[in-house]
């Protein structure tokens, strides 16, 4: 997909009562000694675009594994040109429906464990979309929109982010992310991620998202206008990540005091938790969450999968609390010390003066000795 969806550190943030309420352009990369742009019209009047980059440019040291490209650089005897590094940092396959880029897992990105984090893979996702967005061509003055949408003020707001975790990387390997988009009802759009080991070209993460807009002034969710929908259609593809059977879409059930296992209070942002926006970034509310999950589970367990369902915006004056509840899979008797059996914990991050929800969430957990 284009301009659409990012999974940006932008526009991440919901109004209050969230769930109460053909500029056709085909996108490829080749590798070319020029940067050019070519329109053709086709039998179907889609305006049909070609860019051809990563020039005989300058000269520039990079990571490399293999031969591969990393952290979305084309690495190797040449570099693209300094007019389209910014953009163009992973490269469009199957005829321009999928965007792919590389990363190389970085000491700053593990856990204790020197493995990749959740909140790394989330972020990974972001940065795929964003750049997906940049390099298609519909990308308009902000992040995540589209040229129509930034003439109506309008941004895309994630309101579901659900992952499946098969395996987390280590420090030093390498993966590979693609990501696509299509429709998701009248108003909305999904955008899905796999991730790749680049070894062993196996998936070991999946995950999906959906995604409505939002006027950025008044903070009004809105129809997806059809000049917009013109714009973004060519570039759906109807491909799943995650079986629908799979997906979880049963609601999460609301924590209250009285529910909740763990209660963490006091949780404050900071200046660096804002996006561009001034509102938390999304990644941002996973480190909240687990603020109040057990420390033996967070040494003992990998989390498996995570579904988050966003419901207001976060600004750095507002204090938090984060609610947890703990249950051993398949069964409603509470967490004990014993990790040979899966866990299953429902979450809650809300305002701490006025109750107010800001996210709900559920994950899955597995002893590591099994994982």
């Amino acid at each position: 997909m284009a301009s659409m969806a990012a999974t940006t550190k932008l526009a991440l943030h919901f109004p209050e009562n969230l769930h109460t309420t053909k500029m056709n352009k085909n996108v490829g990369f080749s590798r070319k000694k020029t940067l050019k742009v070519e329109e053709k019209e086709n039998t179907s009047s889609r305006r049909n675009l070609s860019v051809a980059a990563n020039s005989g440019g300058y000269q520039a040291a990079a990571d490399m594994i293999n031969g591969k490209k990393l952290n979305g650089f084309h690495v190797g005897k040449e570099m693209m040109s300094s007019n389209c590094d910014a953009r163009m940092l992973g490269k469009f396959v199957e005829e321009r429906f999928v965007y792919r880029q590389t990363f190389v897992i970085r000491s700053y990105e593990i856990g204790p464990d020197k493995t990749a984090t959740m909140e790394t893979l989330m972020n990974l996702l972001q940065e795929t979309a964003l750049n997906h967005v940049s390099g298609s061509g519909l990308a308009g003055d902000g992040f995540g929109a589209t040229r129509e949408m930034s003439l109506r003020k309008q941004i895309w707001v994630v309101t579901r982010i659900h992952i499946q975790v098969e395996k987390y990387s280590s420090w030093g390997d390498v993966v590979e992310i693609d990501t696509w988009v299509d429709a998701a009802g009248k108003n909305a759009m999904r955008r899905d991620w796999i991730i790749r080991d680049s070894t062993t070209r196996k998936i070991i993460t999946r995950a999906t998202s959906q995604w409505v807009i939002m006027n950025r002034e008044t903070r009004r969710l809105c129809k997806i206008p059809e000049q917009v929908r013109e714009e973004v259609q060519p570039f759906y593809l109807d491909r799943l990540a995650i079986a629908a059977v799979q997906n979880h879409i049963e609601k999460i059930e609301k924590l209250t005091d009285e529910t909740a296992g763990r209660i963490r209070s006091g949780l404050a942002p900071r200046w660096s938790d804002m996006d561009a926006n001034l509102h938390v970034n999304n990644v941002k509310y996973i480190g909240w969450i687990l603020e109040s999950v057990p420390i033996d589970v967070l040494e003992h367990c990998n989390m498996t999968s995570m579904t988050l369902e966003y419901r207001r915006e976060c600004r750095q004056s507002d204090l938090l609390e984060s609610l947890t509840t703990m249950k051993t899979s398949g069964s409603e008797d509470s967490i004990n010390s014993n990790h040979s059996r899966d866990l299953v914990s429902t979450h809650l991050l809300r305002m701490n003066h006025d109750k107010a929800e800001i996210i709900r969430a559920r994950s899955e957990w597995q002893s590591k000795q099994q994982h």
